[in-house]
């Protein structure tokens, strides 16, 4: 986020505001015939409201904010809790600097199966207010139920999953208490040393303390834009350490940051973090992203230890070397060549980035040639790459807002609420930006930040939650066209961890590979439906070959269209059904 003298509102800008796709077929003077562009496309309508999904998130005051941690907001997660094969839902709140409204809580909704949720956050023994940030999701103590930990400017939480609808607080008993205020953010679980108990990984945003902070003012470097006063930050307030803790297998955890190296990285303002495989050597990796600072990913020397090589494996930074606001990251396979790429969202005036993979753990930032690279309008948080009409070519959501309430209404170019992005995969490496075709749920003006991916429904497409800044969350309901199929894998360790985080998974489907993996968080801050959702287009079968955290390779051909399969590590098959519709 750099500072700069406010710019009037010009021709350019009034350029920008046209989505990239139309102003392109305007330019060319032609409709945009790329392949697959005439077919049908998925439609989104938001049915949050119906759905019960009714509490505002507080983040912040409503009209400006004092200090950065106001600003960044929270993630969202889609999980299980209750193993009823459903996904439910679970919203983190931030507060105010004052006045708090009643009821401003972390929240979590029971999905009741026909298209309703219910608070249950007081039952779940949830209620909890604070500075919430981010959420990871994983079975840490291998009960066979998820658990949850969240980020937050303060002390972070862990909440063990008791099996029988409630939640147990056991951060000090778990060994998670931190003595000095903290400002943390992205947050993974990861079996780093495969020894299948599921550890974490905790990021860092900056270092900040309230009480001695600087506030908005012209007059201090790093604390006005477009000269009108906001917070200050994240440039000129001091970075901060990550942190890895082990699991010891009975509950606790040991801060192991200083000896696996992770502890020494500290020259960036992190992020969103999530964890895969980038060289494909059966080891996690894990990978950051970073605002206003080059991102890190930090790769695995099966050893204990991490080395971290961004830079020299090209994701640190654009690909004209500048550092990037980078806030959120989408994980997945979107030209189909059996490798795992990346999205990463950027601040305004910074197009988003995707970055290919190329099985070792180098990656080329293609976003001028994937088409991206027009959309600089909005500063972007969640990400995904999600097949949502299940052709099976993975497209990109993404959601907007602004962080300055104070410039709303200076100009239509740093408006507040903004309208969510969505790219659909033309299927030769580019993608095409969809507007109202794609329904109201996407040109809905809020102001985003959390987005997670799940089919809420059980109806075979991928739906998305978002967290909205002091307004209720979105449920956007993905109406996918008719005719394409798909199948969903649900992994379950047995020697590996219970949650198969790490697992990875290469689908074949009429002469296309696509490679998946199953993460503990991703987009921004959020943790998504943790079963793996393959479109498959017109293909009847699809052959499955996963890839166990530790180190196991199975293989399942020709699984029919259409169902859910439940894969025991070691097993095999232990359910396969059908959803409601193919």
């Amino acid at each position: 986020m750099s500072n700069k003298s406010f710019s009037p509102w010009t021709r350019r800008e009034l350029l920008r505001t046209i989505p990239a796709a139309v102003l392109s077929s305007l330019l060319s003077g032609k409709l945009n015939a790329a392949p697959g562009s005439t077919k049908p496309f998925s439609r989104f309508v938001d049915v949050a409201h119906a759905a019960g999904l009714t509490e505002p998130t507080i983040c912040g005051e409503q009209d400006s904010f004092t200090y950065i941690v106001e600003s960044m907001a929270t993630g969202c997660a889609f999980f299980d809790y209750d193993n009823d094969g459903w996904m439910d839902i679970f919203i983190l709140s931030s507060q105010r600097l004052e006045n708090t409204p009643a009821g401003a809580t972390n929240r979590l909704y029971k999905n009741n199966r026909d298209g309703t949720f219910t608070d249950v956050t007081v039952k779940a023994g949830l209620v909890d207010i604070g500075w919430a940030q981010g959420v990871c999701v994983g079975d840490y103590n291998n009960d066979g139920f998820e658990d949850l930990f969240l980020t937050y400017y303060g002390q972070n939480r862990l909440y063990r999953n008791n099996g029988d609808g409630t939640f147990t607080n056991v951060t000090e008993k778990a060994g998670l208490l931190h003595p000095k205020m903290r400002f943390s953010s992205g947050c993974t679980f990861v079996d780093y040393n495969r020894d299948g108990l599921l550890d974490l990984f905790v990021a860092n945003y900056l270092e900040i303390d309230l009480a001695t902070a600087p506030r908005p003012s012209l007059s201090v470097v790093n604390c006005n834009y477009e000269n009108v006063p906001v917070y200050c930050g994240p440039n000129g307030l001091p970075k901060a350490q990550n942190y890895l803790y082990r699991n010891n297998g009975d509950g606790t955890f040991t801060d192991v940051s200083k000896e696996s190296g992770v502890g020494g990285f500290r020259g960036s303002y992190c992020l969103t973090a999530t964890s895969f495989d980038a060289d494909e050597d059966g080891w996690p990796d894990i990978f950051v992203a970073c605002d206003s600072s080059p991102s890190l990913l930090l790769m695995n020397n099966h050893d204990g230890t991490f080395r971290e090589e961004a830079l020299i494996r090209g994701i640190a930074l654009s690909a004209d070397g500048r550092q990037m606001g980078g806030m959120g990251v989408g994980v997945g396979d979107y030209n189909l060549d059996g490798h795992t790429d990346l999205v990463k969202t950027h601040f305004i005036d910074q197009a988003p980035g995707i970055y290919c993979n190329d099985g070792k753990g180098n990656f080329d930032d293609v976003t001028t040639q994937a088409g991206l690279n027009h959309e600089t309008r909005y500063t972007c948080f969640g990400a995904g790459l999600v097949d949502f009409d299940n052709d099976g070519y993975p497209d990109i959501l993404i959601t907007t807002g602004s962080v300055y309430p104070e410039l709303d209404r200076l100009s239509p170019k740093y408006a507040l609420r903004t309208p969510r992005i969505l790219f659909r995969n033309r299927g030769d490496g580019t993608f095409a930006e969809m507007g109202s075709e794609a329904g109201p749920g996407i040109v809905a003006r809020h102001c985003g930040r959390g987005l997670a991916f799940g089919d809420f429904d059980n109806d075979g497409d991928m739906d998305a939650l978002i967290m909205n800044v002091n307004e209720p969350p979105s449920l956007l309901r993905n109406d996918a066209p008719a005719g394409n199929r798909w199948i969903k894998i649900r992994l379950e360790g047995v020697k590996s961890n219970r949650s198969a985080i790490g697992a990875r998974v290469l689908a074949r489907y009429s002469g296309k590979v696509q490679a998946q993996e199953v993460l503990s968080q991703s987009s921004y801050l959020s943790a998504s439906d943790p079963r793996l959702h393959f479109g498959l287009g017109a293909a009847t079968t699809v052959d499955i070959e996963i890839h166990w955290p530790l180190g196991l390779v199975e293989k399942y051909p020709a699984l029919v269209a259409g169902q859910l399969v439940t894969i025991r590590e070691g097993v095999g098959i232990v359910k396969g059904r059908p959803f409601r519709k193919s």
